[in-house]
């Protein structure tokens, strides 16, 4: 039998429990009291630091301040493109509730036409959200007034005064220098990839073509920042310091604008292209592409009607056909055959064919232009009188492989490396060329057939207008090429300083003195009494030159006459000279899209042009057609 507890041993065991309790309650609030203070410890001292930053970066935003582009002059100082201040009203989407209300709303505040909704609308698909995107531009004060009488009614929308880039010229040497526009996503990868991220903050607008697009990072310049204090609601209270922007560099060109003006009136209505050349530094003078475009309206986005006219017009004008468009040269390409002849011992001078006006070879005929031939044809009569069955023969007796070493060293079927973006290689025929272009084993062989139609700049050629400048250039300059080049020099715009872009000669070729004689004087012979005669008679300065035409499609045996050919279908028009003569200070390739004759349409473009850069004789308009059927 079990002894029974005593009652009065009770009291002394709840006392027991609630001592446990109370003590173990101690423990867990020392406890708890303890990881306060370690977490206080670490808070206010172990990241002090970092919790003080973030703190600041709360109160101060840093706002960028957007440098400056710099100015482009031509090499006598002409304003190319610049800028100037206007104010922009600009509508951040991540702010706005109902955008659509929102420029309902503005509308009747501050005009608002379709146009700018439609740009609004395509800069918001390609944007981000919280960007500030523009949706009237250059407002006058009388609008900037009425809409902060009535600001209150609009958040997320505002005013803000921008920096736009001008091109005062307009169409003028629009190729050459090119255009800004806003900012795409393939533009923010490149700018990532230089390394250049945070110096475009705030930045909207990038070079999209030419010179402002190949000098991006010099015109560009540094972008500043604004330490800013903001409330709770993101206002701005107080500056607090400024780091001030650097401007963009100013570039210099070698242009010449009244040149390049003269030039491009000189082609009227006809699509083409002229380059012209310095042949002692490679200095671009003029760089034509006609039809021509206005480089202004791409700076604020360019309207939908605008674009559909400039893109899918048949002539084409955002096409740079100097640096882009690959033709035949035509008959252009006698006189560097004839030189490729004389240096690799395949003629003489004075060596002389019988031409019947035709040329037999593996059951094909490749006739001369002139029925009946020139009769006895040396090198001087073979490109004053463009005589085909002369490089006929010539081309049958060199092969493939030797021309196409020649003319490489001339920068043929390669690009010249001119300071513009999207240059063209061109097609310099050879055996290996034809194996990478064709993708059959039965297309890949190359037929010595195919070499004689190379001899007249036919067949595969295809070559820029830049190309054949400066082929002319190092025959000018008696076979020193230099690389063709547009800035002249660029002026730091922290000092002042100018940073030449030295002429190197990018080779000298061995060539031998007489033997680049025998070929200038031929090509004097061309402009003195030759198919170029006509269009350089009674001119007051020597010229040496050569007329050249592309077939655009075969005829099959037939003659041609331009008069009987659609115009689409007729040939182009080439010619390439130099003057004066002697002491050459300018060398040109000028194309004349289905001109015809190279004597007919491209000539006399090259006499305007010589008569104002040696003369300096303004002419009243486009360049008249000789009605020569002679190249």
């Amino acid at each position: 039998m079990r002894a029974r507890q005593s009652p009065l041993n009770a009291p002394d065991r709840e006392l027991d429990r609630f001592r446990f309790r109370v003590a173990f309650a101690g423990v867990a609030v020392l406890v708890a009291f303890a990881l306060l203070v370690a977490r206080f410890f670490h808070l206010q001292i172990v990241q002090h630091a970092y919790y003080t930053t973030r703190a600041e970066d709360n109160r101060i935003s840093l706002v960028p301040i957007v440098p400056n582009r710099g100015v482009i002059v031509d090499s006598k100082g002409v304003v190319l493109a610049r800028n100037y201040s206007a104010f922009t009203l600009e509508i951040t989407p991540s702010k706005v509730d109902d955008l659509d209300a929102t420029i309902d709303g503005l509308s009747r505040v501050i005009e608002v036409l379709p146009k700018d909704r439609k740009r609004f609308r395509r800069l918001l698909e390609e944007s981000k959200t919280f960007e500030s995107l523009p949706i009237r531009s250059r407002l006058t004060e009388e609008e900037v007034a009425r809409f902060a009488a009535n600001r209150y009614l609009f958040p997320g929308v505002e005013v803000k005064a921008r920096l736009f880039r001008q091109y005062p010229l307009g169409p003028i040497a629009s190729h050459a220098i090119g255009y800004i526009s806003r900012i795409n996503k393939r533009d923010m990868e490149i700018i990532e990839e230089s390394d250049q991220a945070a110096n475009y903050k705030g930045t909207d607008h990038i070079g999209k073509t030419g010179i402002e697009q190949k000098y991006e990072f010099q015109l560009h310049g540094e972008t500043g920042y604004e330490q800013v204090e903001i409330d709770a609601g993101g206002r701005a209270i107080r500056n607090l310091s400024r780091t001030a922007p650097v401007q963009g560099n100013n570039l210099t060109l070698t242009l010449d604008t009244k040149l390049q003006e003269m030039a491009e009136k000189a082609f009227g209505e006809r699509r083409g292209a002229l380059v012209a050349i310095e042949p002692s530094t490679g200095g671009i003078l003029a760089l034509v592409s006609t039809p021509t475009f206005d480089p202004n309206l791409f700076i604020d986005g360019i309207r939908t009607d605008d674009w559909d006219l400039l893109n899918n017009s048949p002539d084409k004008p955002l096409l740079n056909r100097a640096l882009n468009g690959a033709y035949p040269p035509g008959s252009t390409f006698k006189p560097f055959m004839a030189l490729a002849a004389l240096e690799t011992g395949k003629r003489t001078p004075g060596q002389a064919i019988s031409d019947p006006g035709f040329f037999n070879f593996g059951g094909h005929q490749f006739r001369d232009d002139k029925k009946g031939g020139h009769g006895s044809v040396d090198m001087y009569k073979s490109i004053v009188h463009s005589c085909d069955t002369y490089y006929y023969m010539l081309a049958n007796d060199m092969g493939i492989d030797s021309i196409a070493r020649f003319m490489r060293q001339l920068g043929f079927g390669q690009r010249t490396g001119v300071d513009i973006e999207g240059e063209s290689e061109g097609v310099l025929p050879s055996p290996e060329w034809k194996k990478r272009r064709f993708k059959r084993p039965e297309q890949q062989k190359w037929f010595a057939g195919e070499t004689i139609s190379i001899g007249i700049g036919q067949g595969y050629n295809a070559y820029t207008p830049i190309q054949l400048a400066q082929a002319t250039a190092v025959v000018a300059n008696n076979g020193i090429m230099f690389r063709p080049h547009l800035v002249k020099y660029i002026t730091d715009s922290r000092t002042g300083e100018k940073t030449m872009i030295e002429p190197e000669p990018l080779r000298i070729l061995p060539w031998k003195r007489q033997h680049v004689e025998v070929i200038k004087k031929a090509m004097i012979g061309v402009n003195t009494q030759g198919t170029g005669a006509r269009a350089f008679a009674g001119a007051a300065y020597l010229s040496a030159g050569k007329t050249g035409t592309a077939q655009v499609f075969s005829l099959k045996g037939a003659d041609y006459k331009s008069s009987r050919v659609k115009k689409e279908l007729r040939d182009h028009a080439l010619f390439i000279a130099f003057a004066p003569a002697d002491q050459p200070k300018i060398a040109l390739a000028v194309l004349v899209e289905n001109g015809g004759f190279g004597a007919q349409s491209a000539a006399p473009i090259a006499r305007m042009v010589f008569d104002y850069y040696l003369l300096g004789k303004l002419p009243k308009g486009a360049a008249a057609e000789d009605d020569v059927e002679d190249d």
